[in-house]
Formats: structure tokens, sequence, C-alpha cells
């Protein structure tokens, strides 16, 4: 997208975004998203991401993320144990090895830079 927008979050369409079986450790949850705007390099992204509970590992990239709604613990390996929902922002540095306990559906909108 080329061009200044507006989106509001709370009900925009997401399309699913399967997880990597690997990457569930209990219950079914369910992964969507959708970008909303990449660099012309393909490095920095905006979107919407959403995910149902249950528990996840992931190895996250250069991520600054606010949540929209829903409520989460993010342990992050070597790192704090991060309590987040509503209005909170969260920073999560490259190559930091999460685990995702999600309690409530959790709703974020985020910025991502990836490396050149």
């Amino acid at each position: 997208m080329t061009h200044s927008f507006r989106v509001h979050i709370p009900d925009a369409d997401l399309e699913p975004d399967p997880l990597h079986p690997d990457q569930i450790v209990s219950g079914v949850p369910q992964v969507s998203g959708k970008t909303l705007w990449e660099s012309a390099d393909g490095r920095q992204i905006r979107g919407i991401w959403q995910i149902t509970p249950g528990v996840v590992t992931d190895t996250e990239a250069d991520e600054l993320f606010v949540v929209i709604s829903g409520r989460a613990t993010i342990e992050i390996e070597d790192g704090p144990t991060l309590q987040v929902g509503p209005g909170d922002l969260v920073v999560l540095r490259e190559g930091d090895r999460t685990t995702w306990t999600v309690h409530e559906t959790l709703r974020k909108a985020y910025s991502i830079n990836l490396p050149r």
C-alpha cells in the first residue's frame, strides 16, 4: 500500500496463518493475520496478528507490538516473563526464543524489522 490509511484493528478481517505443528506445545491454538504494509525491500512489515488460547513456541523477529485485546504470558528463554494484555506495548528482540501461553484470544498490531 503506497498511501496513508486507517484500519480499525478490533474488527479487521484476518486470514488464517497456520502454525507449524512443531510450535504447538498444548491446546489447539489458531493463528490469523493480515499484512497492512510492507516496505519495497521487504525488511519492514506492519500488520495485525491474532492467536486463540493454547501454548506455542517461537523464535522472534525484531518486533514492536501493541496488544489490542486478550491476554498472554510470554516467557523469554534466558530473559523475563511478560504478562501482556490490552494497551501493553511490547518489544521483542530478534532471536528471542519464546513460549507463549495465551489465556484469552490475543490480537495485536505489530511492526517488524527484518535483517538485511
